[in-house]
């Protein structure tokens, strides 16, 4: 299993930066979800609090009619304008790539300490090692910088 984690500041208080983690609103920061044109609740949200409770789920909707559904997203945890778990499923060609996404959300004076965790599997079982090792990690590593400097961006405008 591989992991990668950061954190940075914004300026912003949590209650802002905790409205960008509704399932439906990823898109809007994060890069690993290209392929999808949206991302639509399949559990019933009738308010917007329901956006974050534990259990509520959701998928991508892909941008290419006809394709089927790669992106499944489900809510682990959540303690509001604190912290909130995603599981989120992305299937691929002969495997499931798996990511258990940790936001923590701290307050530091007018701004918030926003923590990215997140443990993955790879498919393919030691092939999976193998590239996870030869440049998975790496472009991971990358692209978390760029979401949170995207996620920054947003909230500081």
């Amino acid at each position: 299993m591989g992991r990668v984690e950061k954190s940075i500041e914004i300026k912003a208080p949590p209650e802002k930066v905790w409205e960008m983690l509704a399932l439906d609103r990823l898109l809007e920061w994060q890069l690993g979800f290209d392929k999808a044109k949206s991302i639509e609740y399949t559990s019933e949200v009738g308010t917007p609090k329901e956006k974050y409770r534990v259990g509520a789920s959701a998928h991508g909707i892909p941008k290419k009619q006809g394709e089927s559904i790669k992106l499944i997203f489900e809510i682990k945890e959540s303690l509001e304008n604190e912290k909130i778990t995603h599981l989120i499923y992305e299937k691929l060609f002969l495997g499931t790539f798996t990511v258990l996404a940790k936001y923590t959300l701290e307050p530091v004076d007018a701004e918030t300490k926003f923590t990215y965790v997140g443990d993955y599997e790879m498919p393919w079982s030691i092939f999976g090692k193998f590239l996870d090792k030869l440049f998975i990690h790496r472009i991971a590593k990358k692209e978390l910088r760029t979401e949170l400097e995207n996620l920054k961006s947003i909230l500081e405008k």
